[in-house]
């Protein structure tokens, strides 16, 4: 199965939200590797710079009581998902008022508020929690869908098999998204993968899949709807192989030498947000209204950056909370 065709009823007003969301997400991380810069980021931060489409397309499909689990690489994820990008840079920022108190930081956001489940650190991990929670919502027969994102270099650990397997035998109410941006870290993923790649291995489990353009907005918008109606249907889980590329390192520190100056040039003249506006533009929308959409975007982000830095760092006991202590034997014992 291929993703859907947007077709030639053009929702300007649905493409112009994407263009505003996509310029936050971008926003959001070039002011975040500012923070890098000037030293108040503490850790890495891994940008989607260049993935917008995916994060964008696909969270507008979802509602605020549907679940979505992220990767190490989710800022954009959780933006869509509807989190405060104050909240989300003072995490990041490691102060008070941060999504998690500023324990969390860039690679473990969650808010349970906005249906976020959290990020994750650990390649692979989300997609088995994913499959739980799905499978939590079954049996408490609730209406939600839960999206699962992860990169292409997932799809080489177990817990994608795993994950999707039982997704598929329990016909749970899961959406996965392989965010495929080529590289598994600084690895080009074809030259560790076998056989035909990640939706292949999808189908072979059974899963209807979408084999689409990351890089289109509507055609990532197009083929999530299409999945989360099925979904909701009660028709099980479905796939989504979702081809883009991201234009910076691995993370903030990583200068990509691995790769062309040629190769990302090319790439970049195809990136998301510069594609919506042309087809924008040529839908009659003014420059200087997409100018204003960017210009909004990085505004709101300044300001996010501004607020965090101006929050003070959690105090020292806060250490002592929030801490997983199920199973500690030294608890147990006693």
């Amino acid at each position: 199965m291929t993703g859907p065709s947007p077709g030639d009823n053009l929702d300007i007003k649905r493409l112009r939200a994407h263009h505003r969301m996509m310029w936050r997400i971008r926003a959001f991380e070039e002011q975040a590797l500012r923070g890098l810069d000037d030293k108040v980021v503490l850790g890495a931060i891994h940008p989607s710079i260049g993935q917008e489409a995916v994060a964008a397309g696909v969270t507008a499909n979802l509602a605020p009581s549907d679940i979505l689990l992220s990767t190490h690489r989710g800022h954009g994820h959780t933006l869509g998902k509807g989190a405060d990008s104050t909240a989300m840079m003072c995490e990041l920022l490691g102060r008070v008022g941060g999504n998690c108190g500023g324990k969390g930081g860039s690679m473990h956001i969650a808010d349970f508020s906005v249906g976020m489940l959290g990020a994750n650190g650990v390649v692979a991990a989300n997609i088995v929690i994913a499959a739980g929670a799905a499978h939590a919502i079954k049996l408490k027969r609730e209406p939600h869908v839960v999206c699962c994102l992860f990169g292409d270099g997932a799809i080489n650990r177990g817990p994608f098999l795993e994950g999707l397997n039982w997704a598929a035998v329990f016909k749970l109410p899961v959406l996965f998204v392989c965010e495929d941006n080529g590289f598994a870290a600084t690895t080009r993923t074809h030259t560790m993968t076998a056989g035909a790649g990640a939706g292949a291995r999808a189908r072979a489990l059974g899963l209807p899949t979408f084999e689409l353009d990351g890089n289109d907005v509507l055609a990532v918008d197009a083929a999530t709807a299409e999945a989360v109606r099925a979904i909701r249907a009660g028709e099980g889980p479905r796939f989504l192989h979702a081809r883009t590329y991201r234009l910076t390192g691995h993370t903030g520190a990583d200068a990509a030498t691995y790769r062309s100056a040629d190769e990302v040039a090319a790439r970049r003249r195809g990136e998301p947000i510069g594609r919506a506006a042309e087809i924008l533009g040529a839908a009659g929308v003014l420059s200087e209204e997409l100018a204003a959409d960017a210009r909004a975007a990085i505004e709101e982000m300044r300001a996010a950056y501004g607020k965090a830095l101006a929050a003070p760092f959690p105090p020292a006991e806060t250490a002592f909370t929030d801490v997983q202590d199920a199973g500690d034997p030294r608890r147990e014992a006693f």
